[in-house]
């Protein structure tokens, strides 16, 4: 059996569980969610007591046990985002480099000859606390924020592949704490040949 799959997820004050036949969805305060739950994993939702209990009948089954724990982990990352919701903090590293938000979309100037423009989902916030680059030591920074965290973990994906940091000055996007592994350029000897 699965580690995961067995612990019960608990379920907050204000947020709601609900099954109808395999879809559940779960509603708080920030929004609400919907899962459709594969027919080999039944479910027992509690929410007197503020539990859900994910089951697997046939333990045995090599597939079984990799769907406990992953349908587990999805509907306790839908409580805790409509609960408190998730967020990613990204920056921007460049001389001359910016982020700017205008009519649903992202704009980024990253040192190609064209502005990049993303369309932000829906569902998602995004919240630009400095939009340009101020030399190669302070960067332009904005966070990501909303309850779907594969939404929002795939939308910050493709922002991070725009330019991605590169390994001699680490110019590019980059996530918040992210480590760039840095390489040494080329040492010019000088002297006559």
């Amino acid at each position: 059996m699965s580690r995961i799959g067995k612990k019960p997820v608990t379920i907050p004050g204000g947020v709601k569980v609900e099954q109808q036949g395999r879809c559940i969805k779960v509603s708080g305060p920030l929004g609400s969610l919907q899962l459709d739950c594969h027919p080999r994993i039944k479910l027992k939702i509690n929410n007197s007591e503020g539990k859900v209990l994910v089951e697997n009948e046939h333990p045995q089954l090599r597939q079984n046990k990799r769907l406990h724990g992953t349908i587990r982990a999805l509907i306790s990352n839908m409580v805790t985002g409509v609960s408190k919701g998730f967020e990613k903090r990204i920056e921007i590293y460049g001389t001359g480099y910016s982020v700017k938000e205008q009519a649903g979309k992202l704009i980024f100037q990253v040192g190609f000859s064209h502005p990049v423009e993303k369309i932000v989902p829906k569902g998602l916030k995004v919240h630009i606390e400095s939009g340009v680059t101020k030399g190669d030591e302070v960067p332009a920074r904005f966070t990501l924020s909303g309850v779907d965290k594969s939404l929002l973990g795939q939308f910050a994906a493709e922002v991070r592949k725009i330019r991605p940091p590169e390994p001699y000055k680490g110019k590019g996007i980059r996530y918040a704490g992210e480590f760039v592994r840095r390489k040494v350029g080329k040492a010019f000897a000088s002297g006559t040949v």
